[in-house]
């Protein structure tokens, strides 16, 4: 009887332990990051699974901020179809994002009428990067490297995986970026 208790009680183990595993291989690392809206409120990034994601650094003086319009217009686009886009503001490069978080909304809202989510504005360079940034600089799903100027765009599939990293230079109505984002949602 002790015997068939001992063995029992080793395969609750090995099961618990097989199933909690399984657990973690499922949680992308995305997913675990938690940010700060524009209201400084904490948002889960798991509160996006199952939606295709464009998470992008933004800026507001600089060379490619009219590229606002062309996401706007990709929101507009995808958004039904499960996209979305997280901007976050950045001030790292030539200080081109002096703004509070109430003067980047006022300016976004006014000049280019965005309606998809901007966030606290961030660190995507150094020793303070944030979290979210560590991860999509860092990782072996995309090109590794630190980010080189404002609107860096990655795209994350539906599942929380990193897929594609487009730098500044590409546009967001791109037929490379388009056709990327509707290879994810199709998925």
């Amino acid at each position: 009887m002790k015997k068939i208790f001992f063995v029992v009680i080793a395969f609750l183990f090995a099961v618990s332990f097989i199933n909690a595993s399984e657990k973690d291989k499922k949680v992308e690392p995305i997913y675990n990051i938690t940010v700060k809206n524009m209201d400084g409120k904490e948002v889960k990034l798991s509160d996006y699974k199952g939606k295709v994601l464009l998470i992008v650094n933004v800026a507001s003086k600089c060379g490619y901020t009219k590229q606002y319009a062309g996401l706007q217009k990709i929101y507009d686009q995808y958004k039904s179809k499960g996209f979305e886009i997280l901007a976050f503001p950045c001030n790292d490069f030539g200080g081109q994002e002096p703004g509070t978080n109430e003067e980047i909304q006022e300016f976004c809202s006014s000049k280019f009428d965005v309606k998809f989510p901007l966030f606290d504005k961030v660190k995507v360079l150094g020793d303070s990067k944030a979290p979210l940034y560590s991860l999509l600089t860092n990782n072996d799903s995309v090109e590794k490297g630190d980010i080189k100027w404002n609107f860096e765009k990655f795209l994350i599939s539906k599942d929380g995986k990193i897929v594609e990293r487009f730098r500044s230079k590409v546009e967001p109505e791109s037929k490379e970026m388009t056709s990327s984002i509707e290879k994810e949602l199709a998925k």
